[in-house]
């Protein structure tokens, strides 16, 4: 059978990759097949995962374990729809430029917008995190020195080029499944009571139920536990946006894609497990002490508390690096489509898009000034509008998949090589369950301050798209035209 011929390079989306699989947008294919495995696996372990856990437990008891899975099963649907689009059609514009070719200019320039914010307001929580855990180390640096010290460190990494992050990431990523799986093997160990010198009485599977039983807090506390682990959970997609700079993009994208089940299956839903039946779920060090920290020390670890600082600080690098160089692949993205300034779309010999990585620093240096000057006012509005960013994306990513289907099926159909399960019905039942999460929040206290100004954060950057878009109507046609009657015809 003859295969179709690829699009013309005016045909596709902007960062799309050719049958070279190297970029044509100025990027360089500077990530390695180790590197892109590494972010993969990496990029669904937070530092909240660590640092926020406890306090699911303490909401939910071992019911907490359901809100995870439940959580788990959108993340893997979500990542499955994107990875269908992203084998067929990589770009380094991922979710928002899919968004924008199948919803239209003004989605994919909203969601590019708010996902880019989101990723600047991570990089000041993530530095002033980072930076509280080195001061304790050396009080002799002020705290807001080593955000700067970290920040700087960073930002050169990702100016000097795509493999310099790669390379940190690589690490980084390593020391957090190093980590984690050293944690789950012990931990099993100890609760079945046969790890050498472990303090831990080893109650096998006792203490999911001797506590007030599997429910102590009720049904409805499995949702209250969404909330609070949902935004964990945050970061996945990051693997294909990486795809883009890679030697070969559609095979590391179906890799990950394909992957995404065992990765939170053993580092989320294997380490709450291993915490669970380590101790129980009321102990109180579990939330004074971190949920990990409780259950190294429960087993006997020596220095429990130092060590998984060390996990921490690493867990927060990895995420402030991975940051910078997320909301600086969106700037460039949405400057390559006429979203933002043309020099964020510009890129040195080296490759790199140097002035859409320092605007973003610059709003993360920003940020972190305002939380030290008003973490309580104007801090606190950035993080509570930017809180429910994640799940605008993935309900975009789920809408988008839904119509680029037909768009990749009619123009490039030997190019639909990983598939959304049960299409469409697990689509629209994914669209439901983050539908559900969202009116769910504005009915909890908690969450309801971040859903009412993230929507109102999002409905600016709309009003901004759509105006602009009527402004530009009866100029001259984008660079890819035909994209609303594909959109139309689909």
């Amino acid at each position: 059978m003859t295969s179709q011929p690829s699009l013309a390079k005016e045909d596709r989306l902007p960062g799309e990759t050719g049958d070279s699989q190297v970029p044509d947008s100025g990027l360089k294919a500077g990530l390695k097949n180790r590197h892109l495995s590494m972010i993969a696996i990496g990029g669904v372990i937070g530092a909240g995962l660590f640092v926020g856990s406890g306090s699911g437990i303490a909401a939910a008891g071992p019911a907490i374990l359901l809100s995870y899975a439940l959580v788990g099963v959108m993340v893997v649907f979500v990542m499955r729809m994107l990875g269908e689009m992203a084998a067929a059609r990589p770009s380094s514009g991922s979710f928002s430029a899919y968004a924008d070719r199948a919803l239209g200019r003004w989605a994919g320039f909203s969601i590019g917008w708010l996902y880019w914010f989101f990723w600047v307001v991570v990089l000041a929580v993530e530095g002033t995190a980072g930076a509280k855990i080195l001061h304790d180390w050396v009080p002799g640096v002020p705290q807001w020195g080593w955000a700067l010290i970290v920040m700087v460190v960073l930002t050169a990494t990702n100016l000097a080029s795509v493999s310099s992050y790669g390379e940190f990431e690589f690490w980084f990523a390593g020391i957090k499944v190093v980590a984690i799986g050293g944690f789950v093997v012990i931990g099993l160990l100890a609760v079945f009571g046969v790890l050498p010198g472990s303090h831990n009485p080893g109650a096998g599977f006792a203490h999911l139920t001797d506590a007030g039983g599997f429910f102590p807090k009720g049904y409805g506390a499995i949702l209250t536990g969404v909330l609070m682990v949902v935004f964990s959970f945050m970061g996945s997609e990051i693997v294909t946006l990486a795809a883009g700079e890679s030697e070969d993009p559609r095979r590391a994208v179906t890799k990950a894609t394909n992957s995404v089940i065992w990765r939170i299956a053993v580092f989320y839903l294997g380490s709450i497990f291993i915490v669970l039946t380590l101790l129980k779920w009321s102990d109180p060090s579990i939330v004074a002490d971190g949920s990990y920290v409780a259950a190294l020390k429960t087993i006997g670890i020596p220095h429990a508390d130092q060590i998984m600082n060390v996990i921490v600080l690493t867990a927060v690098l990895s995420c402030l690096n991975s940051g910078l160089y997320t909301a600086s692949r969106m700037a460039f993205s949405l400057g390559e489509r006429g979203d933002a300034p043309k020099s964020f779309a510009r890129t040195n010999k080296r490759g790199v898009p140097q002035v859409a990585i320092l605007s973003s620093v610059v709003f993360g240096f920003v940020a972190v000034f305002f939380n030290y000057k008003w973490p309580d006012t104007v801090f606190a509005f950035l993080l509570n509008s930017s809180g429910a960013v994640a799940l605008f994306v993935w309900l975009v990513i789920c809408f988008t998949q839904l119509r680029m289907r037909g768009i990749i099926l009619r123009e490039q159909p030997e190019k639909l090589t990983v598939k959304m399960w049960g299409f469409p019905y697990l689509t629209w039942l994914t669209i439901g369950m983050i539908s559900f999460v969202l009116v769910y929040m504005l009915f909890d206290k908690s969450g309801r301050e971040q859903v009412l100004l993230s929507l109102l954060v999002a409905a600016i950057v709309i009003v901004i798209a759509v105006v602009k878009e009527k402004v530009l109507a009866g100029r001259a046609a984008p660079a890819y035209s035909g994209v609303n009657e594909d959109v139309t015809a689909s």
